[in-house]
């Protein structure tokens, strides 16, 4: 089964954690690398960067941010590859953002099912 994990971490947070982070990014990609079905993240920009978009009743609204005005922002993924939701939750615990923040993992839709 396919999920995706979604990284959401306080930014000040993670500018002030210790420089070991990103040596337990390094194993930690790697471990994906090596596992089937799993890739590297991706680190996104910081969400000052971000632009939303909506519609309401054909009306087009473009925001500067987030969408939502919280402590946390999303601020990554990574797609893995896990026989159950179990396994995926140890992905989630090995990832050194866990320690910062919060992993949502979620399923990924099989095309072969539909909607």
């Amino acid at each position: 089964m396919r999920f995706m994990m979604l990284i959401h971490h306080d930014e000040a947070a993670l500018a002030a954690a210790p420089k070991e982070l990103w040596t337990e990014y390094a194993a930690f990609n790697q471990a994906l690398a090596k596992a089937a079905g799993c890739s590297a993240g991706e680190r996104l920009q910081q969400s000052s960067a971000a632009t939303t978009v909506r519609q309401h009743g054909g009306k087009t609204d473009v925001l500067d941010g987030p969408y939502a005005d919280t402590k946390e922002q999303l601020a990554g993924f990574f797609f893995i590859e896990a026989p159950s939701l179990d396994e995926a939750i140890v992905w989630a615990q090995r990832c050194p953002s866990s320690k910062y923040g919060s992993i949502e993992i979620r399923p990924i839709v099989d095309p072969k099912a539909g909607w």
